[in-house]
């Protein structure tokens, strides 16, 4: 990792890695794959210490946390829960020698089998499981205890799983409220604590409700409400009520911390996508990537990459294409996959399904590929060690 300069941080199906940069964004080296080859399905880091998260697991491997303290050249694992590989070892001394696995029991037992969200604020790290449950550390992830407000939620009995299992996949911090946290759940929708976990308040209600918008997906609006099946959420910094969320069925913004829902899309070429991004100093600026459709194949209309923008908090889109493939382009870009930094002008980025990484240092008006040939790519995150200062906080 580059002091003072930039670092993309890549969770894919086999490892986690690192794009460093220099402090203008420029020159950009891979290093990598870190955590044994786990699926990593998020990384982030605190730009202060320059201490790196990962989490991931599965089925195999379980669920687990892996922390770097020197920038990604050593990592320490603590694992949560027991996978199949626990299962042989325990009944196998030689393939228990070779991982030089130990037998102590696990804090969590198999209560879930990955880590897919990793948030760090206020001095508490944050991560969300599947199925879904929220987790806290408050000693940088060495020891974990569960969130049993969220948990114990009256309506968790009847939470159903997306297409990727029931899923805790965003955690939005206030930064300047320690006792204020945001999660979305699929397909259980937004959730929001407002006393630090203690108790929790459902939070999809739409508020143009009258209009009667509703179509046949089950995941679309009805009852009142915005469709369950948030795939990403994001707070708008320095807007502290002002929220984004790219769900199953289109974009969609709320004025008054998640209370109620506005339905942006109009302008988008499809409802479907993955995931959203809001400037770190604009709260009307949000940059998206729009695909075909979720039984369609779930890549850039018309296989032709392009980032939409909007500069006035949905009201009207532009496709931003210049430097992104135009021609037969069939690659996705997953909800946790699209991230940001704090510069002027704002970095966007963000990583595919087919291993590239695309970068923009204008805001989106122009792209550059910076990494290419890796494994499926789940999320990107941006560490900037220039500035101190955490993107989307």
């Amino acid at each position: 990792m580059t002091t003072g300069g930039i670092s993309i941080l890549v969770g894919t199906t086999k490892g986690a890695f690192v794009i460093s940069g220099a402090a203008d964004r420029n020159d950009w080296a891979v290093t990598g794959p870190y955590c044994d080859g786990w699926p990593i399905y998020h990384a982030v880091g605190d730009p202060e210490t320059g201490t790196l998260w990962a989490g991931g697991g599965g089925e195999w491997h379980g669920a687990g946390i892996w922390r770097s303290d020197d920038g990604g050249e050593s990592w320490l694992l603590t694992q949560l829960t027991r996978g199949m590989m626990d299962d042989w070892a325990a009944n196998d001394p030689d393939f228990a020698a070779m991982i030089s696995w130990s037998d102590e029991p696990l804090p969590f037992g198999d209560a879930f089998t990955q880590i897919w969200s990793l948030s760090h604020a206020h001095g508490t790290l944050y991560a969300g499981t599947k199925p879904a449950k929220l987790l806290q550390s408050h000693d940088g992830g060495a020891t974990w205890e569960l969130v049993e407000g969220l948990s114990n939620h009256p309506s968790a009995e009847g939470w159903n799983p997306g297409a990727a299992g029931l899923v805790l996949h965003s955690i939005v911090a206030d930064p300047a409220d320690s006792q204020r946290l945001w999660v979305a759940i699929s397909a259980a929708g937004v959730f929001a604590t407002e006393d630090g976990g203690a108790s929790w308040e459902r939070r999809n209600r739409l508020s143009n409700a009258e209009a009667g918008a509703h179509h046949d997906h089950p995941a679309a609006p009805r009852d009142g409400e915005t469709g369950h099946c948030v795939h990403n959420m994001m707070r708008a910094p320095g807007a502290e009520d002002v929220l984004y969320q790219q769900n199953h069925h289109g974009v969609w913004r709320s004025a008054d911390s998640g209370r109620s829902w506005d339905d942006i899309t109009t302008g988008l070429p499809s409802t479907f996508g993955f995931p959203i991004r809001v400037h770190p100093r604009d709260p009307d600026t949000i940059w998206t990537l729009p695909l075909n459709g979720d039984m369609a194949g779930r890549y850039p209309p018309n296989a032709a990459a392009a980032v939409w923008r909007s500069r006035d908090g949905g009201q009207s889109w532009e496709a931003l294409r210049e430097g992104l493939p135009q021609q037969a382009c069939y690659f996705t870009v997953l909800r946790q996959a699209m991230a940001g930094d704090t510069r002027d002008p704002a970095g966007v980025y963000f990583g595919t399904n087919s291993g590239s990484v695309f970068a923009s240092l204008d805001e989106g008006d122009n792209w550059q590929e910076i990494a290419r040939h890796l494994p499926t790519i789940l999320s990107v995150e941006v560490l900037d060690r220039s500035t101190g200062v955490a993107p989307g906080g």
